[in-house]
């Protein structure tokens, strides 16, 4: 069986789905592995270093797609490509649902087995595969330096001759994978580091890490039965906007992380809130791409409000691209392995199996 992975549009996603590591562990299970030419070099991967485990490499992207029994991207093939695909071959990759629903749809009654990881079960079993947690892990990670890069302070309380620097006081809206990154790396950095978040069951993981955790009162714990935020009442967004107009007198980087899968990002700091935060602060937004936490928030650009820088990229990602694409490419071999029948080298799509019944879309 063949695995192929295309290149990605590199303007618009600079990681890959099979690094030279992962690429020997699928030769190891018994596939070949084709990929498009130069398809990591951009990443220090050259050509050699795969073909010296066995890939093969073919120009003609055309015939890679219609050669390939399991193809592994970051997300949609665009049209003209997608077009090639035929019945029983399987797609996998964070295929966006939501957004591609009636392309998707068309695929899959042309018979095509697709997978799309970000409907992954939030199950023991899945960890390996989670690849929302480990991409939203460098995220926050990633965001706490660009903020910080554009504080013009020092973070660090500093004690010295001429007098005493006080240390950066941030806030860490959205206690999830990405945002409990962001409170560990601020705390790693020597920052003041504040939290808030709809679900009651962060709190203590915010405090594991140092960060004191804002509580909206006499509201109940806004979490899905698979631990992800629920949308918010207007009783709880009001609550939280008073709790916030107050904090942000005394903030001076927020990073937002706030996200509902498949709909549009919630607007949490609006234009009357940013009022109260002093010129010099700064805010990441890690939902930029998806409307953003932020009223002004522009994916792509820094906009600047009464000194108040407000940032946000539509992928951050692309600031990290060896890390995670070291990281997507073993969630997705975790996945093949999954679907992969060892003993009869074979794909076995088993409805059965929690983990293959929610990523496939039919």
């Amino acid at each position: 069986m063949i695995i192929g992975s295309i290149s990605e549009n590199r303007d618009l996603e600079k990681r890959i789905s099979i690094t030279p590591e992962i690429a020997k562990k699928y030769i190891n299970l018994g596939f070949e592995v084709h990929l498009s030419g130069n398809y990591g070099k951009h990443l220090g991967f050259e050509e050699k270093e795969y073909t010296e485990l066995g890939v093969k490499f073919i120009d003609n992207d055309k015939e890679l797609i219609q050669t390939s029994d399991i193809i592994i991207q970051l997300s949609l093939i665009d049209d003209n490509k997608s077009s090639l695909l035929k019945s029983n071959q399987i797609l996998i990759g964070v295929l966006n649902p939501y957004e591609n629903k009636n392309k998707l749809e068309d695929l899959a009654k042309k018979g095509v087995n697709l997978f799309s990881l970000e409907l992954l079960p939030r199950i023991t079993r899945a960890q390996s595969m989670d690849i929302l947690s480990s991409q939203a892990n460098l995220a926050g990670y990633k965001a706490v330096l660009e903020s910080f890069s554009t504080f013009e302070k020092a973070i660090p309380m500093m004690m010295t001759a001429a007098g005493t620097i006080s240390a950066a006081k941030v806030l860490v809206v959205g206690a999830g994978v990405a945002g409990l990154q962001a409170i560990a790396t601020a705390k790693r950095m020597g920052a003041i580091v504040f939290a808030t978040d709809v679900r009651m069951t962060s709190k203590e993981q915010v405090e594991s890490l140092g960060g004191k955790f804002l509580t909206v009162d006499g509201v109940d714990n806004l979490e899905t039965e698979g631990g992800y935020a629920k949308e918010a009442s207007e009783e709880f967004k009001k609550k939280q906007e008073e709790l916030l107009k107050e904090t942000l007198k005394k903030i001076d980087i927020v990073i937002c992380t706030a996200l509902i899968p498949g709909k549009k990002a919630p607007l949490i700091i609006k234009e009357n809130m940013l009022k109260n935060m002093q010129a010099g602060s700064v805010i990441y937004d890690l939902a930029a791409g998806q409307g953003g936490n932020v009223a002004f928030t522009e994916a792509d650009k820094i906009i600047e409000i009464n000194g108040i820088k407000i940032m946000g990229e539509k992928n951050i990602l692309n600031k990290l691209p060896t890390s995670s694409s070291n990281l997507y490419a073993k969630n997705v071999f975790n996945f093949v392995s999954n679907l992969y029948d060892k003993e009869n080298k074979k794909i076995n799509i088993n409805l059965k199996d929690e983990i293959i019944a929610k990523t496939i879309i039919k």
